[in-house]
């Protein structure tokens, strides 16, 4: 067997937008990217999404549409300097466009050195990020780039994907091929495009029959002889990161850091982790204990600026702390109910007497007539309506059994009384 040859991914992958799968919504008929490339616009821009779902194949269908000048560099090898060099480049030709793959595992400096370049146009910036660009890129450089968000490829596009490549590689379409399940192959991919392919091609490599015939079982026997135990982009992370998750609302904090020595073995973006505590300690703890966010944000910010590998310790505190502290999802539903409500009546009115009233004729019209200032009355409290009148008396947060929401509800219903039902 050839080992040296391309992957398949690379293989077949997508020179037009007419070939790519996925995407519909940015690259369809009437997508804002197919319409943006077709007049030869195209703006600086961060294409953010789940692993192999299209994000460098986008940006290479781009580069060769418009026949503009195409720069590539990774986030993980390249610096500051592979940056300038590109830039110095761009300066003689027109219309470079700057591919930048896992942007977000640029610092600060990185990031910064694009801004002059990109504002002058001197080169088109297309960055690939994982990650949340809000949290990931500079705010400046953000404001300078158009965000795409790429949707996870369903079953029937990895499907159809399979079926492309089966048909159009020069080296499966020489063999008879026989699909007979596909649930392995979607599991062990995570819904990468990319890992798929290659999963597929790897398979298909050490099936000596034909026609080759492609099994679950098949398919988990060669992958477990070739592919990683702990993949940052695979099935098994999702799977831990699961684990982890359960487990720290489970109260369990020794399967919590177990799972937590998983992930930092397996070389786990340091940032990942810390962000899912912050959204779990409002998520599964919120006012069971409010400090439970207190120590998670310190944690996300500790780990930023002190890394691997000391910033596992800081993370082995914060996973036990919320492990061991009470629960309460009572927050997670009331905004989950809250956005339901919002769904289903729409843009209610609001109560008059709760209006902003800036202007003379406002106040004419009645703008905040009749509100009552709370801090006028005893306890810095009086009972009035807030709520727009066709969901008055609606409960939306119903405090959980814990102490600390005990409390609040006590208090809520010797203020409301018999409103809501505390």
């Amino acid at each position: 067997m050839d080992f040296t040859r391309k992957p398949l991914a690379e293989r077949v992958r997508p020179q037009t937008l007419d070939d790519l799968i996925g995407q519909e919504h940015l690259v369809g008929k009437e997508g804002v990217l197919r319409r943006a490339i077709n007049a030869g616009r195209i703006p600086s821009m961060i294409l953010w999404g789940p692993p192999g779902v299209g994000k460098t194949t986008i940006a290479n269908i781009i580069a060769n549409s418009v026949k503009a000048p195409f720069f590539t560099l990774s986030a993980i090898s390249s610096g500051v300097k592979e940056v300038r060099e590109v830039i110095q480049k761009a300066k003689f030709q027109s219309n470079t466009i700057l591919f930048i793959d896992e942007i977000h595992r640029f610092n600060k400096s990185q990031q910064d050195a694009l801004l002059g370049a990109v504002e002058k146009g001197d080169i088109t910036l297309i960055g690939a990020t994982t990650e949340n660009p809000s949290f990931e890129v500079n705010s400046a450089l953000l404001s300078r780039s158009q965000v795409y968000t790429l949707k996870a490829l369903s079953k029937e596009d990895l499907f159809r994907l399979i079926e492309q490549a089966l048909k159009k590689d020069t080296i499966l379409s020489k063999r008879q091929v026989e699909l007979k399940e596909a649930q392995a192959l979607f599991n062990i991919s995570g819904g990468d495009a990319r890992k798929l392919l290659n999963l597929l091609d790897l398979v298909v490599q050490n099936i000596e029959d034909d026609p080759a015939v492609v099994t679950d079982e098949l398919v988990k026997d060669i992958a477990q002889q070739r592919v990683a135990t702990y993949d940052k982009a695979g099935d098994m992370h999702y799977d831990v990161i699961s684990a982890f998750i359960k487990s720290i609302r489970g109260s369990d904090p020794n399967a919590a850091v177990y799972y937590l020595a998983r992930m930092i073995e397996g070389g786990e973006d340091i940032k990942f982790i810390a962000r899912r505590l912050v959204i779990l300690a409002s998520e599964d703890i919120g006012n069971a204990n409010p400090t439970a966010l207190v120590i998670a944000t310190n944690a996300f910010q500790a780990v930023n600026m002190i890394g691997y590998p000391e910033g596992r310790i800081i993370l082995s505190q914060a996973v036990t702390y919320l492990a061991s502290s009470p629960k309460s999802n009572a927050a997670y539903m009331a905004i989950n109910k809250a956005q339901d409500l919002v769904r289903k009546t729409g843009d209610l009115s609001i109560p008059m007497p709760i209006r902003n009233a800036p202007t003379k004729l406002m106040k004419e019209e009645g703008y905040g007539q009749g509100y009552k200032y709370s801090h006028d009355y005893p306890g810095n409290f009086v009972q009035q309506e807030f709520l727009p009148q066709e969901i008055k008396g609606t409960k939306l947060y119903d405090p959980g059994s814990n102490a600390r929401e005990d409390e609040m509800r006590k208090r809520l219903k010797a203020m409301w009384k018999e409103k809501y039902g505390y």
